[in-house]
């Protein structure tokens, strides 16, 4: 049990959805790219804004899951030792969420 254990703990929360983050990730790349061809081309300016906004909500998306997959795994299992890991890892997991609410 222990081996297993310690297998968990070293790795990162989102790893059981890395292809899913990764996927998301392609896909908000793509739209960067239309964005930026969008400007190229001199598409109309709400177009652009429209774009951006579903850019923006895409990332910050993606940045909500990871948030919450730090959460539940990594700030848990610090808690769960104890010590000064569980509040570095609060403390990250504050910090992260005041970069959030500010973007």
């Amino acid at each position: 049990m222990d081996a297993v254990q310690d297998t968990h703990e070293s790795t990162h929360g989102y790893i059981t959805d890395k292809e899913k983050y990764l996927q998301r990730l392609k896909r908000i790349e793509g739209q960067a790219r239309g964005i930026s061809r969008m400007v190229d081309e001199e598409k109309y300016c709400i177009d652009i804004l429209t774009q951006i906004s579903a850019l923006t909500s895409a990332l910050q998306a993606v940045g909500l899951g990871l948030l919450d997959d730090h959460l539940s795994h990594c700030v848990v299992d610090a808690a769960r030792k104890d010590g000064p890991e569980a509040q570095e890892k609060l403390k990250e997991a504050s910090d992260a969420i005041a970069r959030l609410v500010k973007s």
